[in-house]
C-alpha cells in the first residue's frame, strides 16, 4: 500500500468536498444585490448590470464566485460590492491565501513561494501572482508603518535600549542606477545601499560579562531612502523620519539609558545628535579594530608578525582606553601613510564614542554584532541572491514585508487591514 498517496488522495477529495460546500454557500446569498442603483466614488450613480462571475484561489481550491455588478457611466468602471465585503477587490486570492503567500515571500524567492506553496497547501499560485501579491501587501504594510506610530505599551521599558544604525548594498536592475554612484573608483556600481535602523535590549550577560541579546527583544526598519537633507529643509530625511518611528514605537527616549551604535559614518551621528541628543553614542569597537588592523597592513605586509603584533597592542591600548599612546604609535606613521593620516582624523572625531572601558564597567554593549545580523537577516538572507535585480519599488516592498515579520508587527498590521476593509 502506498500510504503517501492514499492521504494525499483522501486530503485532495476532503478539500473539493468542502470547497463546493463554501461555493454553494456563497453563491447563495445575493444580498449583495441591494437595489438597481448605487453611489460610485465618482458621486454618480452606478446601474445594476446583473451577476457576474469571478474565479479566485482559497485555501480549499479554486472557487468560482457570482456577485452583483454595478457600472457606472459617469466614470466608465464598474465593481462589486461582494468583492469588497470579501476583501477579494484587490487579489484573485482570498485572504488566507495572500497571508500564506506573505508569509512565503519574506522567506524564499517568488519561484520558490510558489512551488512551496504548491507542495505544502496544494495552493496553485504562480511565481508572477506571488511576485503581484507579496508586492502590493509589503506597500499596505509599508504606508501602515507610516501612519500607525503609536508606542508598543504591551512590554515594560528595559533599563537600557539600543538603537543601532546600518547599511548593506542589494543588486538593483540597470535602470535604478542612473544618477547614483557606487563603491568603485569609477564611480560605478550594480547595487543601492538599503539603510537599517535596529531597536533591541540587552539585559542578561554571557559568562564573560559580555551582554547578550534579549530573545525576542529585536525589531527592524529599512528602506533604500535618502539620510541626508539640507540645512534649509522643514523636515527631517526619509530615513531620519524612518529612525523617529521606530524610536518612537518602541519608546527609545523613554529608557533610563538610550544608547546609539553604529561605526563611523557621519550620518548615524548626525541623525543620533539630531533626534537623541542625551543618548549614549557608541561606535562599534571592532570596526575600530579593523581600521587599525588596516593600518598595520599599510604600515608593515600584511599577514607578517610586525602586522600582527602592532596591530594586537593597539587593539588592547584602544580596549583599555589609553588613547595617548595609540595616538604617539599612529603619529610616528602619519607622515609616510596616508591611511595612517585617516585612522587618525577618524579616531579624533569619535574619541568620545570610543570610551570602551568606561562603557564595559557600566555593562554596555559595544558592538553592532546585533545590527550588522539585521543587514543579513532582514535583508541579505532575501534579497541578496544569486540573480536577483531588484526595482527600488519591488524591493523596498519586500522590505517592508520582511521586516515586519521579523519584527513581529505582522499579527497587528493583519488585525488593522481586516478592519480598514470592513470598514
Amino acid at each position: 500500500m502506498d500510504f503517501e498517496a492514499l492521504e494525499t488522495a483522501a486530503r485532495q477529495q476532503a478539500l473539493r468536498v468542502a470547497a463546493g460546500a463554501l461555493q454553494r454557500w456563497l453563491n447563495a446569498d445575493t444580498s449583495d444585490h441591494t437595489g438597481s442603483h448605487l453611489p460610485c466614488t465618482c458621486g454618480a450613480q452606478a446601474q445594476y448590470r446583473g451577476r457576474h462571475e469571478k474565479s479566485f484561489e482559497s485555501v480549499l481550491g479554486r472557487l468560482h464566485l457570482e456577485r452583483a455588478y454595478y457600472y457606472c457611466e459617469n466614470c466608465q468602471s464598474g465593481f462589486c460590492p461582494r468583492d469588497r465585503a470579501l476583501r477579494l477587490e484587490d487579489f484573485s486570492l482570498s485572504p488566507a491565501v495572500l497571508r500564506m503567500v506573505g508569509s512565503a515571500a519574506t522567506l524564499v524567492s517568488f519561484v520558490e513561494s510558489s512551488a512551496l506553496l504548491r507542495e505544502l497547501a496544494g495552493i496553485e499560485v504562480s511565481a508572477k501572482q506571488v511576485e503581484r501579491a507579496a508586492e502590493a501587501l509589503g506597500r499596505e504594510i509599508a504606508e501602515d508603518e507610516r501612519q500607525c506610530r503609536e508606542p508598543l505599551t504591551d512590554i515594560p521599558v528595559p533599563p537600557t535600549l539600543y538603537l543601532g544604525i546600518d547599511g548593506t548594498g542589494i543588486p538593483m536592475r540597470g535602470s535604478e542606477l542612473v544618477g547614483h554612484s557606487g563603491k568603485p573608483a569609477d564611480g560605478s556600481g550594480k547595487t543601492r545601499e538599503v539603510k537599517l535602523v535596529t531597536v533591541w535590549s540587552a539585559e542578561s550577560q554571557d559568562e564573560n560579562g559580555i551582554p547578550v541579546r534579549d530573545p525576542g527583544s529585536v525589531s527592524y526598519s529599512a528602506a533604500i531612502e535618502s539620510a541626508a537633507t539640507l540645512d534649509t529643509d522643514p523636515n527631517y530625511a526619509e530615513f531620519t523620519q524612518r529612525v523617529l518611528r521606530e524610536a518612537t514605537r518602541r519608546r527609545f527616549e523613554q529608557a533610563p539609558r538610550p544608547v546609539v551604535l553604529g561605526d563611523g559614518a557621519a550620518y548615524i551621528w548626525n541623525i543620533a545628535q539630531e533626534l537623541f541628543p542625551d543618548a549614549i553614542q557608541i561606535v562599534d569597537r571592532f570596526h575600530v579594530k579593523q581600521h587599525l588592523s588596516d593600518v598595520a597592513k599599510a604600515i608593515y605586509a600584511p599577514a607578517t608578525p610586525p602586522a600582527k603584533q602592532w596591530a594586537s597592542k593597539r587593539h588592547e591600548e584602544l580596549d583599555d582606553g589609553r588613547l595617548r599612546p595609540l595616538f604617539r604609535a599612529l603619529n610616528r606613521h602619519a607622515l609616510r601613510h596616508t591611511e595612517v593620516r585617516k585612522c587618525v582624523d577618524y579616531i579624533k572625531r569619535n574619541q568620545h564614542r570610543m570610551r570602551y572601558a568606561e562603557f564595559h564597567a557600566q555593562g554596555l554593549c559595544t558592538s553592532t554584532g546585533v545590527v550588522e545580523a539585521g543587514c543579513k537577516v532582514a535583508i541579505g538572507t532575501r534579497l541578496k541572491r544569486t540573480g536577483m535585480h531588484w526595482t527600488l519599488r519591488g524591493a523596498n516592498a519586500i522590505i517592508a514585508l520582511r521586516c515586519c515579520k521579523l519584527s513581529g508587527r505582522f499579527e497587528d498590521f493583519w488585525e488593522r487591514r481586516a478592519l480598514l476593509k470592513v470598514a
